[in-house]
């Protein structure tokens, strides 16, 4: 019997990378979540607060930015997870699985449903509402989504592309929302900088350059001058994915014929020295493998460079430092009658009731109106708890509600009313997804 080859022998697209890697993160984020509440809830739990507490400075020249190290985390660790999504929903959109107007309205109409009402929701009850709290809903945390969704079973790959990509429109809204809203310019001067660099890798993306690295150079002077400048560094991330390329330089005929050429010339090789059993040709056999992968870098797009490089990093560390370093509140401060606020009980409805209302008003009023057809492959009770599911806001509503809610007291409980929503809207999106999303998904394969 032959022994089975220990290469990956299938095409691994974006979407299955991309997806791989939330899960995990999801997952990771969650413990690391926990942990943070337990250190915090310790007699060690000054030793937390001194930590993300403590200064950290970076200087050039005559410019120099001193910051807590929970300030790094937050704008420019966090600056490269939003990059990282904001290159997947610019993939989907212009290249990917919603390339078509036809495919992608239906998940836009629905991302807009599940900002809207929910927003609509806590400002009917907090009609007085200074602190933009209404944003804090519009969130949702792809990450915790695709985790739990495998818990659902084999789901079908039409469904966990709309998820992802309503909850990532979702979020880069809400972040963009609460950096305009929110923000107070301090710099004029570096906020001209990092506007002006941000219009130079426009005229770069529109002559049709290539260099990665110096896409990178750019994005980085541009983040340190929105920080310079007073502004949240993660906008630097979403306006950077903006500009990425998104097509190789490479024409995919070409790959093919220089792949099939050197692969002939490696097996023609064998056919002439044939080696005995037991021997290699490594010489020419990494000969051919180096000058594949010295193609292979040259076809794939800047995009697509990026996003492979730089996804674990946004994965693996961005967001679980995040979650340890602002997730954890102290039991002792606050009172669980505080929860009853309308504040609490606001967050709370609006991501649990609101989010489903409103995607699944708004998806079924685009198909009424035959703006956006419904996805063959969903039926209507998936998309039901798909819309549940969203209502897991998580780190990303938690990441916007630190910019908007300034009183400690308030900050709490904040957290805590996202936590229990997101555990509810979590839990019954997963229920009803393995009770439906098993049997459709069956049907699809063998219709």
């Amino acid at each position: 019997m032959a022994a089975k080859p220990s290469l990956l022998r299938t095409i691994v697209y974006s979407f299955q990378g991309f997806e791989q890697v939330q899960v995990r993160s999801g997952t990771l984020t969650l413990v690391v979540m926990l942990l943070a509440l337990t250190w915090l809830n310790t007699p060690w739990g000054a030793t937390y607060v001194h930590t993300w507490n403590t200064p950290l400075t970076i200087a050039l020249g005559g410019l120099a930015i001193s910051k807590p190290l929970f300030f790094w985390i937050n704008q420019v660790l966090m600056a490269v997870f939003f990059f990282v999504l904001g290159l997947e929903l610019k993939r989907m959109f212009r290249v990917g699985e919603l390339a078509t107007f036809r495919d992608a309205a239906f998940p836009v109409a629905a991302a807009l449903g599940g900002m809207v009402v929910p927003a609509g929701l806590y400002l009917y009850l907090n009609p007085g509402d200074t602190q933009l709290g209404w944003i804090i809903p519009m969130a949702t945390d792809v990450a915790a989504i695709l985790a739990l969704v495998t818990l659902a079973g084999n789901l079908s790959l039409s469904l966990r592309v709309f998820l992802s990509s309503v909850a990532i429109l979702q979020t880069i809204v809400a972040l963009l929302l609460s950096i305009v809203l929110v923000s107070v310019i301090g710099n004029l001067l570096m906020l001209s900088v990092a506007t002006g660099i941000f219009g130079f890798l426009i005229v770069l993306r529109a002559l049709r350059s290539r260099s990665m690295w110096f896409y990178l150079l750019l994005g980085l002077v541009m983040l340190g001058a929105f920080l310079l400048a007073g502004i949240n560094g993660t906008i630097a991330g979403v306006l950077f994915a903006m500009v990425i390329p998104v097509h190789s330089r490479v024409p995919e005929a070409e790959f093919i014929a220089t792949a099939d050429t050197v692969m002939g010339q490696l097996h023609a090789l064998h056919m002439v020295k044939k080696p005995e059993p037991g021997e290699e040709m490594e010489e020419d056999y990494q000969a051919a493998v180096h000058t594949l992968q010295a193609n292979c870098n040259k076809a794939l797009s800047p995009l697509r460079k990026l996003q492979h490089r730089l996804l674990p990093w946004a994965g693996y560390l961005a967001l679980p430092l995040f979650a340890l370093a602002q997730a954890p509140f102290a039991y002792n401060n606050f009172e669980w009658r505080d929860l009853l606020g309308t504040q609490s009980i606001g967050i709370f409805l609006a991501l649990v009731v609101g989010k489903p209302i409103g995607m699944l008003l708004f998806s079924w009023l685009s198909t009424l109106v035959r703006f956006a057809p419904k996805p063959l492959n969903l039926s209507w009770t998936q998309i039901t708890g798909a819309a549940l599911l969203t209502g897991m806001g998580f780190m990303m509503s938690l990441f916007v509600g630190q910019m908007l809610v300034v009183d400690e007291g308030q900050w709490v409980l904040v957290k805590i009313s996202i936590y229990l929503a997101s555990a509810v809207a979590g839990l019954t999106g997963v229920l009803l997804l393995s009770l439906t999303g098993k049997t459709k998904e069956h049907l699809n394969n063998n219709g």
